[in-house]
């Protein structure tokens, strides 16, 4: 009878256990590695995609500059801190100031919409839009970021304050599609009623809240450029 061949020994465990965490803490390090060198590129397309959506919501400016407003209080921020800003002005090319851009967020279908909008000092009025991030529906709840007819709510929408100027003097809201009777309705999209309704929210929380501060601060958004 031939002699079965003996097998091969079976590894200690302690060898298992330093291979093992030789194996994850080279894993962690690659990892912390890519990111490391994917960071600065992934912020600089950052601040390229929001200052190219600053001047589209914001027609006329080709310069911005950015401030905070925390609380009831408007901050310049200097170009290296530009990502602490929650609004950016924008200047045309004799330093005027054309108006602000400002971000908001409301949860629709999907995810949170977050979107960014101009607005105008002079005209009291929303005078762009444009979506910065959504997970709505494809061919329905993204519509709110292409259908002409929606973004053509965008080109006056009142945000005049009340006489206090602690508030809107009438909040923004969607309607149905159609039913706009007033220029503080936006009127929404068949089918994507509530990625539209996501957008008025958004607008309505976050003008209610930036834009008494803006108006209480405004001479500072001159004088920047001054």
């Amino acid at each position: 009878m031939s002699q079965q061949p003996t097998p091969p020994p079976m590894p200690s465990p302690i060898r298992l256990v330093l291979t093992l965490a030789l194996i994850a803490m080279l894993s962690g390090v690659t990892v912390v590695f890519a990111y490391q060198i994917t960071l600065e590129p992934i912020a600089r397309n950052h601040r390229l995609a929001l200052e190219r959506a600053v001047f589209e919501v914001l027609p006329g400016a080709v310069d911005r500059a950015n401030f905070l407003v925390e609380g009831d209080s408007l901050t310049a921020l200097p170009d290296d801190e530009g990502d602490r800003a929650n609004v950016y002005a924008g200047y045309a090319d004799d330093g005027t100031l054309v108006g602000v851009a400002m971000e908001g967020s409301a949860r629709g279908y999907a995810d949170n919409v977050r979107v960014l909008y101009g607005y105008s000092l002079e005209d009291e009025c929303i005078i762009g839009f444009t979506v910065l991030q959504s997970s709505e529906t494809p061919g329905l709840g993204e519509k709110i970021g292409s259908d002409p007819a929606f973004l053509a709510n965008f080109e006056c929408l009142d945000v005049r304050l009340n006489d206090a100027g602690t508030d809107l003097a009438n909040p923004i809201r969607t309607v149905g599609p159609g039913e706009e009777s007033e220029p503080w309705e936006i009127d929404g999209i068949a089918g994507a009623t509530v990625s539209s309704q996501a957008v008025g929210r958004a607008l309505r929380e976050s003008a209610s809240r930036k834009i008494p501060v803006i108006r209480d601060h405004a001479q500072l958004l001159t004088e920047e450029r001054n």
